[in-house]
């Protein structure tokens, strides 16, 4: 019997972002990044319950910019559109324009 030499699992590589949901729930902040190849992260945001909104998509912002610079070693920049609810948030991300 041949046996199949057993490959070493390899971290996953994340797909690009290209939008943010972000959730405001009881338990914390939850976020869901979407990635343009059509798949989905969600986990919880690092910050107090209590946090202020505003620095809440500015945390969000931030974990996506380093995903993005991480895995993808590129810059990308988050526009987050007025709020349709008080305790939801959605972004676009797009690529940053390259420096002059």
């Amino acid at each position: 019997m041949v046996r199949r030499k057993k490959e070493k699992a390899k971290r996953p590589l994340w797909g690009v972002p290209k939008g943010i949901v972000l959730l405001a729930t009881p338990q914390g902040r939850r976020t869901s990044v979407l990635t343009m190849e059509g798949g989905m992260l969600c986990g919880r945001l690092n910050v107090p319950v209590d946090t202020d909104p505003h620095d809440a998509r500015t945390a969000a912002a931030a974990m996506v910019g380093e995903l993005a610079r991480d895995f993808h070693a590129t810059d990308v920049e988050v526009a987050w559109d007025p709020p349709r609810e008080p305790w939801s948030w959605t972004a676009r991300v797009t690529p940053a324009a390259p420096a002059p």
